[in-house]
C-alpha cells in the first residue's frame, strides 16, 4: 500500500504554525507556564485541529500547558500505546516574530539571495544540494523559520490526518503531546508521564531525514561569582584585587582544546556563555557537557578544583561556584531496552530511508522525560540550520516524518 501524505495540507499547516510567534522567554518567572502567550495561541489552534480530527481525550492541561490527545487503536490485536511529542516554542536565540516563509517549488540548487544582503549559499551549506527538485521552505533572511519544532508539529498532525482519513490502516493507540518551553529547558520538568500513559514515546525534534537520536549530553550549568577589591590604580599595589583578572584565570585554566568549536561526535566540552563584571565584582556562566557520566562528573570536579585552588591563594575565598545538573544522557536508560530504537529503525527501512543513529549534541525534552519514567528517544523533523536565518526544510522531508510516524504506529504490536 502506498503511504501518500497530503503535502498541500501539510504545507498549509506548517505555514500557519510558523507565523505564530512562540519564542520562549528564559527570563520569565519560573512559575509562569508557558513563558509566552504565543505558545498558548498555537496550542489552542492545535486543540481545535485535534477536535476536528475526532481525537479523544483532548486536553490542554492548565498546570503544565501540555496539550495531549488520543487516537485509539483500530485493531484489537494492537493494544499498546506509543507517544509522539513535539514542542510549541521556538528558540529565543534569534528573532521569531513576523516570519515570512519563502517557498521555492522545484528548487534548482542555486543560491538564495535575500533583500538584507544575506545569502543561503550551497557553498556554505552544501546539504542544499540534497534537496534539488523538492519544495524548499526558507526564511526571508530576517528571522528564524521555526522548523524546530513546528516541523515536528506539522509532521505529527499530518500523520494523524492520514490515519483518520484511512481507517483501513491498522495502528496501535497513539498519544500525542505538544508542550511548552523546550528551548529554555523548562517544559519537560512538568510533564505528567502517568497521565500520558504511553509504553514509550518519541520526540520529533531536529535531525536529518532518517536520524534516530537516543544519546544526549549529560548537562550542568555553573555560575561563578567573584568578589574583587577596587582601589584607585595609583594606590593599588598590594591592595587591588581585579575580579575580571581572576575570571580570566579561571577560563585559562580550563583545557582550551575542550571548547565546543573544537570538538564533535561524542566529545564533551566547557563553554563560557557569559562573562560580565568590573574590578570589584565579576560573574561567569559556563555550561558543561559530556556523553559519558563518569567524564561528566570529572569535568564538574575539575572546575571545582580550579576554584578551590585559586581561593587558597587569595586573602579569603573570593570565588563562589554554584553548579547544578540540568539533564542526563537518556542512553543510559534506553540501552536497557532498545525496542523503541529497533522499531524506529524497522519503520524507516520499510520506507526505503536509510536509518542513521547519531549522538545528539544537546538535549531534548526526551532527556528529561526518559528520566521521569517514559523512554523517549528522538526522531528527525527534517530541518537544517536551526535557530537562525539560514534555517530551512522541504515539504518532502516533513512528509517523510509523517510517513515514519504512521509506519511506526502500524508496526507496533505489543
Amino acid at each position: 500500500m502506498d503511504l501518500i501524505i497530503d503535502q498541500e495540507q501539510l504545507l498549509a499547516d506548517f505555514l500557519q504554525y510558523v507565523q505564530i510567534d512562540t519564542t520562549s522567554d528564559a527570563h520569565a518567572p519560573l512559575e509562569q507556564v508557558p513563558t509566552t502567550a504565543g505558545q498558548t495561541k498555537l496550542a489552542l489552534i492545535l486543540q481545535q485541529q485535534l477536535y476536528d480530527l475526532g481525537l479523544q481525550q483532548v486536553k490542554l492541561n492548565p498546570k503544565n500547558s501540555f496539550l495531549t490527545a488520543l487516537l485509539p487503536s483500530n485493531n484489537a490485536n494492537q493494544t499498546g500505546t506509543i507517544g509522539f511529542i513535539a514542542h510549541l516554542d521556538t528558540a529565543p536565540d534569534y528573532k521569531g516574530s513576523q516570519i515570512h516563509p519563502q517557498i521555492h517549488v522545484n528548487y534548482d540548487g542555486s543560491d538564495i539571495h535575500w533583500n538584507n544582503g544575506l545569502v543561503l549559499s550551497s557553498q556554505q551549506f552544501p546539504n542544499l544540494q540534497n534537496y534539488i527538485q523538492q519544495t524548499l521552505i526558507t526564511t526571508d533572511g530576517t528571522t528564524l523559520l521555526g522548523v524546530d519544532d513546528k516541523g515536528g508539529i506539522a509532521g505529527l498532525v499530518s500523520a494523524l490526518r492520514y490515519l483518520v482519513a484511512h481507517p483501513e490502516v491498522e495502528h496501535c493507540n497513539i498519544k500525542v503531546a505538544f508542550g511548552p518551553d523546550e528551548e529554555i529547558g523548562r517544559g519537560a520538568d512538568r510533564f505528567d508521564v502517568r497521565d500520558f500513559a504511553a509504553d514509550f514515546a518519541y520526540t520529533l525534534d531536529n535531525g536529518l531525514v532518517g536520524d534516530i537520536e537516543y544519546e544526549t549530553f549529560n548537562a550542568a550549568q555553573a555560575v561563578i561569582e567573584i568578589a574583587g577589591t577596587s582601589v584607585h590604580p595609583g594606590q593599588a599595589k598590594d591592595q587591588l584585587v581585579n575580579a575580571i583578572s581572576l575570571g580570566e584565570m579561571i577560563d585559562q585554566l580550563l583545557p582550551a582544546s575542550q571548547r565546543p568549536e573544537l570538538v564533535d561526535g561524542h566529545d564533551g566540552f566547557y563553554l563560557l556563555t557569559n562573562f560580565s563584571g568590573t574590578v570589584a565584582a565579576a560573574q561567569l556562566t559556563y555550561i558543561i557537557r559530556d556523553f559519558a557520566r563518569a567524564q561528566f562528573e570529572e569535568r564538574k570536579n575539575n572546575l571545582q578544583k580550579i576554584v578551590d585552588n585559586l581561593n587558597q591563594d587569595l586573602d579569603y575565598p573570593r570565588i563562589k561556584l554554584h553548579m547544578a545538573d540540568q539533564y542526563y544522557n537518556m542512553a543510559d536508560i534506553i540501552n536497557l531496552d532498545r525496542y523503541p530504537l529497533d522499531l524506529a529503525q524497522q519503520a524507516i527501512e520499510k520506507l526505503d530511508i536509510k536509518p542513521n543513529f547519531v549522538p545528539f549534541r544537546g538535549g531534548t525534552d526526551g532527556s528529561k522525560i526518559t528520566y521521569l519514567g517514559l523512554p523517549t528517544p528522538n526522531l528527525f523533523n527534517g530541518g537544517e540550520n536551526f535557530h537562525g536565518p539560514y534555517e530551512f526544510v522541504t515539504v518532502e522531508s516533513l512528509a517523510q516524518l509523517a510517513q515514519t510516524i504512521v509506519t511506526i504506529s502500524m508496526l507496533y504490536n505489543m
